[in-house]
């Protein structure tokens, strides 16, 4: 079981069981000043019983639940703001085993003070019983604000994955003027994984081909993939596309995860933006963003484009509408253009996570002595070149120790990442 701020997540029936939900809710009811709380749930198969479980949780502790049913993350995030809490039952992009809770605190996620209130045990708050009652959404509507008329009606492909955007982002992209066509509606029969980062996408990249763009998404509708003349592109290009319509929008402030592509923090400032960096992970980004009243930024790793002003959360369906509503501009292509000479690689290794610190320790003193500036903010960051540079991170819940670089260069990137396993490996056998 992963127990962190990005949320609670397992393989149901293994290392998570009602049990676990109804501990952990009961938990997070304490935390709602509101004594109201929305809750959602993704497509997996497991998504009802959990969702029971929680609601009853919930109301046994006195709180209101309001119901949105199968719902992607992103519009739970936007209702727990009128509400002032919320529960979205899903893992992300995990396996469909795989199953969970995020915790959601006046729209946005919890942070790292909250979080052992949580997991921790708690007795059961003595309190009126709460009620329950369905609501529906009105995410579309408020993201059309955002977005405009599309007068160009451009032709898009949607990727579903079988997941909880089914009914949003296709009903968005028409309801601002776009033809859409769907492929994975439902998660029986889909041909693809859960994780659109990680999958080759192979319907979409053909049906893509004489449409102007594609846009897969995850089960719970939060993270986007942009597949563009048949070509799937990085996730860094989903939130560069993001960020160039934040810049065309008149934004200035921005917030990046430390491992997102150098390209789009070149992009910034070269557009009159400045550029703040953050942790890894989303509630990171978002938490830095709250400190500094940015207006925008995200996570590259994720292709997660947040925009506070909306929501609190990596923004999936919101962000496939703005960016088909930049298609056929020379903004569109100028950021295409611009990331398309900068290359990321991601890769891992395993480590035992007993020897993570020592690992981490060893490699730092080798980066001091190699680069001449050397960043320490979340795991170490290499910087070689302005155009170049490699992050290694221990992973909190397993045994593997991540390693990102990019560069102009491909064929150096490739080297860089190589060079850096095979120093992490070695230190690992030099201290173990």
């Amino acid at each position: 079981m992963k127990k962190t701020i990005s949320g609670i997540r397992g393989i149901f029936g293994e290392d998570l069981d009602l049990k676990d939900i109804l501990e952990f809710c009961n938990n997070f009811s304490s935390l709602i000043k509101s004594k109201k709380c929305v809750i959602g749930k993704d497509t997996r198969p497991t998504g009802s019983i959990i969702s029971e479980t929680a609601k009853a949780a919930l109301m046994k502790n006195g709180i209101d639940v309001f119901n949105l049913e199968t719902t992607p993350t992103p519009v739970i995030f936007r209702e727990s703001r009128k509400y002032g809490a919320g529960v979205v039952v899903s893992s992300s992009h995990n396996p469909i085993e795989w199953n969970g809770i995020k915790f959601i605190i006046e729209g946005r996620g919890i942070n790292e003070q909250e979080l052992p209130k949580i997991i921790k045990h708690q007795e059961i708050i003595k309190s009126k019983i709460g009620s329950e009652q369905e609501i529906c959404s009105s995410y579309i509507e408020e993201a059309q604000e955002i977005i405009g008329k599309i007068e160009s009606h451009p032709e898009i492909v949607v990727d579903i994955g079988g997941g909880a955007a089914k009914e949003f982002a296709p009903n968005l992209l028409k309801n601002v003027g776009c033809n859409v066509k769907i492929l994975n509606n439902e998660l029986s029969n889909c041909t693809r994984g859960p994780d659109p980062t990680s999958d080759e996408l192979l319907d979409l990249s053909t049906a893509s081909m004489k449409k102007e763009i594609g846009f897969a998404f995850d089960l719970d509708g939060d993270r986007l993939v942009v597949v563009r003349k048949g070509q799937k592109q990085t996730p860094d290009v989903t939130l560069g596309l993001g960020i160039a319509k934040s810049l065309e929008l008149g934004y200035k402030k921005f917030v990046l995860s430390i491992d997102t592509s150098v390209s789009i923090e070149k992009f910034i400032k070269e557009n009159g933006g400045m550029v703040q960096r953050s942790k890894v992970g989303e509630a990171n980004v978002i938490d830095l963003m709250l400190k500094t009243s940015s207006q925008a930024g995200g996570e590259g790793s994720s292709g997660g484009f947040i925009l506070p002003e909306f929501n609190y959360c990596r923004e999936g369906i919101l962000t496939s509408g703005l960016i088909a509503s930049m298609l056929g501009t020379s903004r569109f292509d100028e950021i295409l253009n611009y990331m398309g000479n900068y290359f990321q690689i991601r890769d891992k290794i395993k480590i035992d996570s007993n020897f993570h610190d020592k690992v981490i320790q060893e490699i730092n003193t080798k980066f001091s002595r190699e680069f001449s500036e050397v960043n320490t903010l979340d795991g170490i960051k290499g910087v070689i070149d302005e155009n170049s540079w490699v992050l290694i991170r221990k992973s909190n819940t397993e045994d593997i120790i991540r390693v990102s670089a990019e560069s102009n260069d491909k064929e150096k990137c490739k080297e860089i990442v190589k060079k850096t396993l095979d120093m992490v490996k070695n230190s690992y056998d030099k201290i173990r």
